[in-house]
């Protein structure tokens, strides 16, 4: 019995120390980087945006219902007006360069012809007048994947016949993803948890991120593993999701200051920001260093950040900017 209860007092141990570890905070130095800003035209606060093939960025503007194109050559901006109350929030370019928009306001999926400038909508089966959230990609391309956070649902849309397929879902659904094994990740800031759908079989998992973690963001690196911000502790979670778990985690350096966006690129380097704070965040994990990047404008409200080779783009959608780190 006292073995046994030695035995316990060592585990509890091991365990304390095991947390105290990985609570401590990565170092953090100032990353160099050339930063540029451009005001959008009027004042319009932007959610997102997506590098098309040809260079140009797409931004999703919900309250003046528009999509901008930014030329990075010219420096110039064109808009497109929106079908009544689609307000779009989220923005994906696919393999044919056509530009999808979830219509927040509506109930919808926006497609963009930019070539002809033809606009379609496309309405979700369940009739839910606001909810398309956020977009992603399949691997080849061909489907597109979103969240609705009204209603708890994830849904897929056909990229050439516009088809919508919903699923039931919960924890009001934000941030998506889909990893190598074409499973489909998003998050569930609502109730602290990952959800997976095995889209061969339409079976829904899900995993627990720990209590008041409130996951926002996720994003694959090129070794398939999944990073994922938790806005409600201000830290960065490792999910490797053939195990189906959480192998690290670590302590952003602006403390618990609203964890929000992450994007990766080629290299396998994290980019996250902290939408209380006006930096952006760049993360090796194979040296555990994170670099701050102070950025030039105040209030921006980073939502959305977007790799486009050895260029990350930003929106503002506080201040109405947008911006490039280089």
């Amino acid at each position: 019995m006292a073995m046994m209860r030695k035995f316990a007092l060592l585990a509890g141990c091991l365990l304390l120390n095991a947390q105290a570890a990985a609570s401590e905070p990565v170092p953090a130095t100032a990353f160099p980087a050339r930063v540029t800003e451009w005001p959008l035209p009027k004042p319009m606060f932007a959610r997102s945006s997506a590098v098309a093939p040809d260079g140009g960025i797409y931004i999703a503007v919900p309250n003046n219902n528009k999509l901008l194109r930014f030329d990075p050559k010219s420096q110039g901006f064109r808009d497109w007006d929106l079908p009544n109350g689609h307000q779009p929030n989220s923005v994906v370019i696919d393999r044919r360069g056509m530009v999808w928009t979830t219509g927040h306001g509506n109930g919808t999926i926006g497609k963009l012809n930019p070539s002809t400038g033809a606009i379609a909508e496309f309405s979700v089966p369940s009739g839910n007048t606001s909810g398309p959230h956020t977009l992603a990609l399949s691997n080849d391309g061909e489907t597109l994947w979103f969240t609705m956070q009204t209603g708890n649902r994830i849904g897929s849309a056909d990229t050439l016949t516009g088809r919508i397929t919903e699923y039931e879902a919960a924890g009001n659904p934000s941030g998506i993803a889909v990893d190598r094994a074409d499973n489909v990740w998003w998050c569930r800031g609502g109730d602290d948890k990952l959800g997976r759908l095995d889209p061969s079989t339409g079976k829904i998992s899900e995993l627990d991120m720990g209590r008041g973690s409130r996951p926002r963001r996720i994003a694959m690196t090129p070794d398939g593993m999944l990073w994922v911000t938790l806005f409600g502790n201000g830290r960065l979670a490792k999910v490797d999701p053939v195990a189906g778990k959480v192998v690290d985690s670590y302590p952003l350096p602006g403390g618990n200051a609203g964890a929000y966006a992450v994007a990766t690129d080629e290299a396998g380097i994290i980019w996250v920001n902290q939408i209380k704070l006006d930096t952006v965040i760049r993360f090796d994990p194979s040296k555990a260093l994170m670099q701050v990047i102070k950025l030039p404008s105040a209030n921006i409200g980073i939502r959305k950040l977007t790799v486009d080779g050895n260029r990350l783009w930003y929106t503002g959608s506080h201040n109405g900017r947008l911006g490039v780190i280089e």
